[in-house]
């Protein structure tokens, strides 16, 4: 088998290997911010902060946090939605020597308990609304100190006047933190601290920027320990593929979560690292995304299938302006065909598909923007200095062409391993090669394709069902939004096929229709054998559809019935 077949693909402006610093993640805003001063680093709400302001602002939350006791290797976690203070937080405990733990905003007390707990954090940044639920478990937890912040700090004239009397309406007014003791106000710190420039003692090789939860699906979060250089390389690789933008113009939307790798990497490392401005959004709403696209003309909108699906769904669409997006990179879930068709034409710009996982940094393959045409159904070519290959399920060696197995991965964007989980990352991590969990395989040109999670495969009558060739069938169906498949208990079959649909707004379609539509594409053992038509699908903040928690339903249902019928 020839060695990395997909590097005869690669355009001339992609070079196969790239020049890599041993540098730190601060020490990219640092340059950036004597680069280009007065180029808005974030944009939120109306408000611009230039790269001096943040890299001003990030140094006076580094020495107020060294103040109050943070040593080298200390975890601070961060629990905030797309905020200014997010670019702050990040940049700030790396300039103090911390390392971030990003913490999602939406979990429960028991879940915060856990990851602070897993993580050893002795400091939390935390948006005010929140404040109570880390209250509540602190005692649980190794925290010394609390630093609070509110959407408010951060909103220009006159929303920082209004915003107050918005949530006393909607009766979500914040409880009330004094600045003092064990509990800090990220605005008096900006008003109180000096920005006094931190020398680096970091080895970005060595030394871990970030402890990036997974989400858990099996088990318990672990802790992905990602480097500086892991996080710098997976930017240089994004830049490299991205070679017709130039750095200082461009502008992202931010709207995927930065406390997800994904969005950490894609809307904060690399558009710091180019010298863009990042439009954040604090969550996503289709409307909103319209509205900022058609104001603020992004060029970039790195985003999920489930986002892009929100935009070509939404009533208004006819009514705004896309053009100025350039690039969509689609991660998180597959890409259906018919959505990158269907925005694509739409916006004029390039939707492509790429894989990722949290171990990796996140991304390891994509499919090439320009002047080589993309393959349908393909996660694309691996990036520069990636390798890539698929492994027998049974023996672990290197299967040819066409055949199904494991995709393992290396690179410089591999973590350095779990947090305090030598077993597990043992199991992960294997001569170098990350073992992702997904099984595809590739084609003779180098292409790679997912043909799913190897926990996802369903095992039906004794054939392997991949549930992503049966969802593409049907996102072809023209009257269905959202579908996902999943192998739920069946007596006979040990497993059978689920579909749960949601239909487009005012469309209707019976299972008898869905069914003979499929019957049409798919063979007999991989239809649907049942339909259950929901308004919405439980879904990860990315947007990332909640396989597993359909499966689980269906278990308890499974049980529920069986203690009944005893």
């Amino acid at each position: 088998m020839e060695e990395r077949p997909w590097l005869k693909w690669y355009p001339k402006e992609i070079p196969h290997h790239l020049q890599y610093e041993e540098v730190s993640l601060q020490e990219t805003l640092r340059r950036t911010a004597k680069k280009f001063p007065d180029r808005p680093a974030v944009h939120f709400m109306g408000k611009e902060i230039p790269y001096r302001k943040l890299f001003e602002s990030s140094l006076k939350l580094a020495n107020y946090l060294r103040k109050i006791g943070l040593q080298k290797g200390d975890r601070v976690a961060v629990m905030l939605p797309n905020t200014p203070q997010t670019f702050i937080s990040f940049y700030g405990i790396l300039f103090a020597g911390g390392i971030v733990v990003q913490v999602n905003p939406l979990f429960t007390e028991r879940e915060i308990a856990f990851q602070l707990k897993d993580a050893g954090a002795k400091f939390i940044i935390v948006l005010d609304m929140l404040f109570n639920r880390v209250k509540n478990v602190e005692k649980e937890t190794d925290l010394r100190h609390i630093i609070v912040t509110g959407i408010k700090d951060y909103l220009p004239f006159p929303k920082n006047l209004l915003y107050p009397m918005v949530q006393k309406r909607q009766k979500t007014v914040p409880p009330k933190v004094e600045h003092e003791g064990r509990h800090h106000l990220f605005a008096e710190i900006m008003k109180r601290t000096e920005a006094k420039d931190i020398p680096d003692e970091v080895n970005p090789k060595e030394d871990v920027a970030i402890l990036q939860y997974t989400g858990g699906t099996t088990g318990f979060p672990k802790g992905v320990m990602l480097t500086h250089f892991n996080l710098y390389a997976n930017a240089k690789m994004c830049d490299a593929w991205m070679y017709k933008f130039k750095e200082g113009e461009g502008a992202t939307l931010g709207v995927l979560p930065l406390f997800h790798v994904y969005g950490l990497t894609t809307v904060l490392v690399f558009p710091v690292m180019k010298g863009d401005m990042a439009i954040l959004l604090p969550r996503f709403d289709a409307g909103e995304v319209l509205k900022t696209i058609d104001k603020l003309k992004p060029k970039v909108f790195p985003g999920a299938p489930t986002m892009y699906i929100g935009l070509l769904n939404h009533p208004d669409l006819g009514k705004y302006d896309l053009s100025s997006i350039e690039i969509c990179l689609s991660g998180s879930a597959p890409l259906p065909v018919e959505v990158q068709q269907q925005f694509e034409k739409l916006s004029g710009g390039k939707l492509v598909e790429g894989y990722g996982l949290t171990e990796s940094s996140p991304v390891t393959h994509a499919n090439f923007l320009w002047d080589n045409e993309r393959v349908k159904g393909s996660i694309g070519v691996p990036w520069p200095d990636t390798d890539a290959k698929i492994v027998s399920l049974s023996t672990g060696e290197t299967l040819p062409p066409g055949e199904i197995g494991e995709l393992a991965v290396k690179g410089p964007q591999v973590m350095k391993g779990y947090w305090n989980r030598p077993e597990e990352t043992e199991q992960a991590l294997k001569d170098g090669w990350l073992m992702t969990g997904d099984l595809g395989y590739m084609d003779e040109n180098g292409y790679f394709y997912i043909v799913d999670r190897k926990k996802d495969m369903i095992i039906a009558g004794g054939y392997n069902i991949y549930p992503r060739e049966v969802e593409e069938v049907l996102y072809e169906h023209p009257a269905v939004k959202e579908a996902v498949v999943a192998g739920v208990p069946d007596p006979y079959r040990g497993e059978t096929v689920k579909a749960y649909i949601v239909l487009k707004e005012g469309q209707r379609v019976t299972e008898e229709e869905l069914d003979r539509f499929a019957r049409k594409q798919l063979a007999a053992y991989k239809v649907p054998r049942i339909y259950e038509f929901r308004d919405e699908l439980p879904k990860t903040a990315v947007g990332k559809i909640l396989r597993r928690q359909l499966v689980e339903e269906e278990k308890r249902k499974l049980a529920e019935k069986e203690e009944k019928k005893a």
